[in-house]
């Protein structure tokens, strides 16, 4: 089973592999730049050896890095898909460098143009994004969305469409977000709601395109397309629905990773954690 937590990269991004190690996890999503600001300072070879030094000293488990946020690659600005090819294509080539093997990221936002259009767009200039980038090796994990706004991602049709229409479908897969799914009105709560869930990603994508999971209980109701993360087991998904999940024996050696609040001493994500592995009979 791995298992671990989102963690800060403050200090460098070797700083990773001490918090995640401080929490006994054994998967990791971090971002590889602050995410917040388009410029994307270049890596030295002294942050790739201190990083790999410290990967190895955790040992090998997953890992993901997470795009930046301001990267909108469905958008009808010229400017910002020209901004957003840029930073994608460059994202691929720090995770490359540094040996990550996914890069998670949300599928855009259509910005009223349509959900079709939206799709097409993206589609492109993701294809081109990878191109650019030059890269071979890391997965692309499109992340499911609670499809807020214009947000494309919240039905698996969206995202089956996306592999569809790419150039680059071997280099794809599915990242699920718990909160997310569920804020989009994919039910988990239940083992009927929950299989149901599961055999219509499996239909319309494939259950062998699902690589990473964000696990992340939420603070609003099913269906209500708002992105609230909360602690597991005090949001409406509840404890049941994570049961369900971390005792299916077809993701158990899926990744599973936390981004659920928390302060900088990481007893939330403990706490977090000792109940996902509870609920796994891990603990």
């Amino acid at each position: 089973m791995f298992l671990g937590a989102h963690m800060s990269i403050a200090g460098g991004l070797h700083m990773a592999f001490d918090r995640i190690r401080a929490v006994d996890g054994t998967a990791l999503q971090i971002f590889t730049r602050n995410q917040r600001q388009w410029k994307i300072p270049p890596l030295t070879k002294y942050d790739i050896e201190l990083f790999t030094v410290a990967r190895e000293e955790w040992g090998d488990y997953p890992i993901a890095a997470h795009d930046s946020y301001l990267i909108n690659l469905a958008s009808p600005d010229k400017e910002l898909v020209r901004r957003s090819r840029s930073g994608f294509s460059q994202e691929l080539q720090r995770v490359e460098a540094l040996s990550i093997p996914f890069l998670v990221t949300h599928p855009g936002s259509h910005l009223g143009q349509g959900v079709e259009a939206g799709i097409k767009r993206y589609a492109a200039n993701l294809d081109k994004a990878i191109e650019d980038s030059d890269t071979r090796s890391c997965l692309v994990l499109l992340e499911t969305t609670a499809g807020q706004g214009t947000n494309l991602g919240s039905t698996f049709e969206e995202l089956a469409r996306i592999i569809e229409l790419s150039a680059h479908p071997d280099r794809l897969g599915v990242c699920f977000d718990t909160c997310h799914a569920f804020a989009a009105g994919h039910d988990i709560r239940t083992p009927e709601a929950y299989a149901a869930t599961f055999d219509a990603f499996d239909r319309t994508i494939g259950l062998d395109r699902l690589k990473f999971f964000h696990v992340n209980d939420t603070k609003t109701p099913l269906g209500s397309r708002k992105d609230r993360h909360e602690h597991i087991g005090q949001g409406e998904i509840g404890i049941p629905g994570f049961r369900n999940l971390m005792q299916d024996p077809r993701f158990s050696n899926v990744p599973k990773t936390l981004e659920t609040p928390k302060e900088p001493d990481l007893k939330d994500d403990v706490r977090n954690l000792n109940i996902l592995r509870e609920l796994a009979g891990k603990a």
